[in-house]
């Protein structure tokens, strides 16, 4: 499917060069560099308003990220409760820092200002599940279970 199919549907509605990003991130996993013109050409506006809902919104992304995205929250609730040590044990865990993919690209590490879990904290998100009270052991856990899902 080329961008201009994924793009054009989301023309005219409200919202809809948000949604049109959303679905070309769906379906190539990031934003390629190109998305912009296209995106800009087809709502007729400028490549700079596209950057610039491209670069407000922290869940778009230019680069391909990991088959599992471990988000751990860096919000103030969740570092008070031990998230930096639990941000330690994960990156030492999967031999990543913060913001790198795995050069398997099976995984990658990336912070996360506040998932609404500051009551169970320090908290994490591994693919679309919550980790509430998250430990490295915890998040390993998801993971796993992420892969296995993935391969079913």
């Amino acid at each position: 499917m080329t961008l201009s199919e994924i793009i054009e549907p989301h023309v005219g509605r409200t919202g809809g060069l948000i949604s049109s990003l959303r679905a070309v991130q769906k379906e190539f996993g990031f934003l390629p560099a190109e998305t912009d013109a296209v995106a800009a050409d087809l709502f007729n506006i400028t490549r700079a308003e596209v950057k610039g809902v491209i670069s407000f919104y922290a869940d778009f992304t230019r680069e391909p990220k990991g088959e599992t995205v471990v988000r751990l929250c860096a919000a103030e609730a969740c570092q008070a409760a031990g998230g930096r040590d639990l941000c330690s044990a994960v990156e030492k865990k999967y031999a990543l820092k913060m913001g790198e993919t795995s050069a398997s690209k099976d995984l990658t590490l990336e912070p996360v200002y506040c998932l609404g879990l500051c009551s169970v904290a320090p908290s994490a998100m591994v693919g679309d599940r919550l980790v509430g009270r998250a430990s490295a052991a915890k998040i390993d856990q998801a993971v796993e279970q992420a892969k296995k899902e993935g391969a079913a």
